[in-house]
């Protein structure tokens, strides 16, 4: 028969050391060259800083794309603001074709040689060629031209006459 051994004893343990194999206080890897050491680190040596990040192509191909984007956004605000549909009353008008079905007048200064008409009246709904006539006549008394543009919900009316210089 075995006895079993005293309490609080390891009877596989070596003389000396302490459980589990590590010593106590040491640290269980030795210092590597190159990093930098940390004193309390049960570890003993700190990992460096990860390198930091450089600008990938990819960052630079989004940018460009929103640059073109906004660019894009740009010009056509400012090439739609001097059309027809941003007229108002006392603009003057350039008609720039010479297609009678539509005109594609673009709003000039009065004072340039370009300037040919000048919007007496701007009404907004849809008009047909015979009420366009009819409501320019009550709004404007003296207007010669009509022009109407229907399309993307901002039907209007401009009731034009010939610009004196």
């Amino acid at each position: 028969m075995t006895t079993p051994p005293p309490q609080g004893e390891n009877p596989f343990a070596q003389q000396g050391q302490q459980p589990y194999g590590q010593p106590q206080g040491q640290a269980p890897y030795p210092p590597q060259p190159g990093f930098p050491q940390q004193a309390n680190s049960p570890y003993g040596a700190v990992p460096p800083a990860p390198p930091s990040r450089k600008i990938s192509f990819k960052l630079i191909k989004n940018i460009v794309i929103v640059l073109a984007v906004i660019g894009v956004g740009v010009a056509y605000f400012i090439t739609s603001q001097d059309n027809a549909s941003s007229a108002a009353v006392g603009d003057c008008m350039h008609r720039g074709s010479t297609n009678d079905n539509d005109p594609d007048l673009e709003i000039v200064e009065c004072s340039s040689s370009k300037a040919q008409y000048v919007v007496l009246a701007k009404v907004k709904g849809d008009y047909s060629a015979v009420s366009a006539e009819t409501k320019c006549s009550t709004e404007a008394k003296d207007f010669q031209y009509t022009y109407t543009e229907t399309g993307d919900g901002s039907n209007f009316l401009l009731c034009l006459k010939d610009y004196a210089k």
